[in-house]
């Protein structure tokens, strides 16, 4: 309750201080009632202080809720704004601070930024590099010496399934997730359905928050429902087209991680296996194949550069393609008076007219861009920098020796202009399999030139580090596009939080929210009915609170069967396909598919699966769906699709089948 209200009030006295959104007016009344356990097990005993820092809990909750809390295992996923705030909380409640069993897991993959310190309150100066998991257990630990904590620096996915294992998941009473992605929340998310453990969701936008109750067999999982995607702009208005700094900066990001880090990656995969690589290429033999090798053509044929200068030098020439020779072919191919087949002007807002940059040394903005261009190529494939690459005079010695081929327009050039269009236009006409044959040729050619272990480095964007000049090339790319459209150009910082896609995140907002997810903890522990469970949305700006119950499970039913998404169906044995499908007959169902992962593993309309009937599930999961089973996972996974005796569909549980 300290914490929502703290919240509440932080951000009325900010309102007062700024002038800025809109203040309460009427008086705010707030309880949580349904938190408390039934009024007949509060007992004058039950409430009575035994002198500890829980004495006023205990006074709310009783010794046996407070005994609860003390030994319960919790994973607390994320460690940041939302996470420090969650394991403040608590060590504040007692949380798994006792002495038989209890322990809370944090887990996150990131380490501290100095960005991280204005909200997220348990790091300090001197934790900057850091693990986050790492800093903010110890810091919770100097808030109650008791809390059993243990501090993981391990992303939660499908990769750290022998991290994260079935054992692992088993043994824990509730999941809290502090993340900042839906990927991961829904990852968790299923992860919590599987093997049925109560969830608590949260998640801020400035002024906004929203909590979600995901509770076994009582709610919906939190992937249920989902919100609809955000609105982006089209592809023909950031490749040619822009019309806002937005625009500008989004087409930015798409060329640094082209360019810095997918090309490259794409380079690797060759480089690492490339027989592999070039059968799949062939197999696949159309225009994202083809695409794929252009940019493994690119890096190791095309642009591969040896020396600084040689990174100058294509630094400088990628500058002219990209905001003169572009341009003015989409000048000549679209003239200022072309008009559209209706006969209205071709240039008409929101469209605006571009102009093609000309290239001086002596603008400061374009000497910073070939700077960042130039370093970011060179670290992509290994070459030093000179003492001189940090010298504009040198560096503008260097780009005067570079030659740029005069650029004539071309007739006949397609320019994309359907704002449906999601694809960058192909080369029509034009042979996706013999280009792509000569291109691997080429390519094998030239690998036999390097070593077995020659790779590039693939550039991760990380808007954080002022020194790895991501920012300067991200900013210096957004705002020569700007420049070719007349927008107003922006600073790094404002770059930085558009390109970066920075969520802002504020300290109010963060402990309201987290302050609503421990009091649905308590409610958690009690074994509440779904009523008292509360989903929250709020926005403290306007302010508004709105509070809803959570959605029931959808239940399925089948004769005298009913189950709902947290029910899965486990067989004991190792069962042959014949033994499994007998079961399914036994319960008035038709099984006509079986599947694992993408495979097929039977179905009645393939006259050869007949085959596999007196064959183990086990080893057709092994041998077909190449599934890896530890050792020390006991059961399988499969997807069964049945049908009554109308051959109407029956959407059945997820099937376990327990083999060993």
């Amino acid at each position: 309750m300290a914490a929502m209200f703290g919240g509440v009030i932080g951000q009325e006295v900010i309102k007062a201080i700024t002038g800025k959104f809109h203040p309460l007016h009427q008086f705010f009344y707030f309880d949580s009632m349904e938190s408390l356990p039934n009024p007949e097990v509060l007992t004058v005993e039950e409430c009575a202080p035994e002198g500890s820092r829980y004495d006023a809990q205990i006074a709310c909750f009783g010794k046996t809720l407070q005994r609860a809390i003390e030994n319960k295992k919790a994973f607390l996923v994320g460690a940041g704004a939302l996470g420090c705030e969650f394991i403040k909380n608590f060590a504040l409640m007692g949380l798994a601070c006792g002495e038989d069993g209890g322990e809370v897991t944090v887990t996150d993959d990131d380490v501290i930024e100095k960005s991280n310190l204005s909200r997220q309150f348990l790091f300090r100066d001197w934790n900057i590099g850091q693990a986050k998991s790492l800093c903010a257990t110890n810091a919770a630990r100097a808030i109650n010496q008791n809390l059993n904590a243990r501090s993981l620096e391990n992303r939660v996915s499908p990769d750290t399934e022998d991290v994260f294992d079935d054992s692992f998941w088993k043994s824990l009473d509730v999941v809290v997730n502090a993340l900042d992605n839906v990927k991961a929340r829904l990852y968790v998310d299923s992860r919590c359905v599987y093997f049925a453990k109560p969830l608590l969701e949260s998640g801020t936008l400035g002024t906004k928050c929203n909590t979600q109750m995901v509770v076994p067999n009582v709610t919906e999982n939190y992937g249920a429902s989902r919100d609809p995607p955000e609105k982006s702009a089209p592809m023909c208005t950031l490749h040619s087209f822009p019309h806002n700094i937005d625009h500008c900066l989004t087409w930015a990001r798409s060329e640094f991680e082209g360019l810095f880090e997918k090309s490259p990656g794409e380079a690797n995969a060759f480089l690492a296996k490339p027989q592999e690589y070039a059968d799949a290429a062939r197999r696949a033999g159309d225009a994202s194949a083809r695409e794929n090798l252009e940019k493994v053509s690119e890096c190791l044929l095309d642009s591969r550069c040896e020396t600084y200068e040689q990174c100058v030098s294509w630094a400088r020439i990628r500058f002219q393609e990209a905001f003169h020779d572009k341009i003015a072919q989409l000048t000549y191919t679209f003239p200022e008076d072309a008009v559209t087949s209706t006969g209205s002007a071709f240039w008409s807002a929101p469209k605006r007219f571009p102009t093609a940059l000309t290239f001086a040394t002596s603008d400061a903005s374009h000497l910073a861009l070939m700077r960042a261009m130039a370093n970011l190529k060179a670290e992509v494939h290994g070459v030093a920098r000179p003492e001189w690459s940090g010298d504009d005079a040198a560096l503008a010695a260097a780009i005067e020796n570079v030659h740029v081929h005069k650029f004539e327009p071309k007739s006949g050039v397609r320019i994309e202009t359907d704002p449906k269009a999601t694809e960058t236009a192909s080369l029509g006409g034009m042979d996706d399999d013999a280009i792509i044959d000569a291109l691997l040729q080429k390519l094998e050619t030239v690998r036999e030139k390097f070593s077995p272990d020659y790779r590039l480095t693939a550039v991760e964007f990380e808007k954080d580090d002022d020194s790895n000049f991501h920012m300067d090339a991200i900013c210096g790319f957004s705002n020569m596009r700007a420049r070719n459209y007349q927008v107003q150009e922006v600073d790094k910082l404002k770059a930085k939080l558009i390109a970066g896609r920075i969520i802002p995140a504020i300290a109010t907002t963060t402990a309201m929210a987290t302050g609503l997810v421990c009091l649905e903890l308590y409610k958690i522990f009690n074994d509440a009915p779904i009523e008292a469970y509360r989903n929250t949305f709020a926005n403290l700006a306007l302010p508004l609170f709105a509070m809803a119950e959570p959605i029931a499970p959808k239940t399925f039913k089948f004769n005298d069967m009913r189950w709902t998404l947290w029910d899965r169906w486990v067989l004991k044995g190792d069962l042959t396909v014949k033994e499994l499908l007998g079961w399914f007959e036994a319960k008035g169902l038709t099984a006509y598919s079986v599947s694992c992962g993408q495979s097929l593993i039977y179905n009645t309309i393939f006259p050869k699966h007949k085959e596999r009937m007196d064959k183990k599930v086990s080893d057709l999961v092994q041998t077909v769906a190449k599934l890896d089973i530890p050792e020390g996972r006991k059961h399988f996974d499969i997807v069964v699709a049945c049908e009554d005796n109308e051959g109407e569909d029956v959407d059945v549980p997820l099937v376990s089948i327990e083999f060993r």
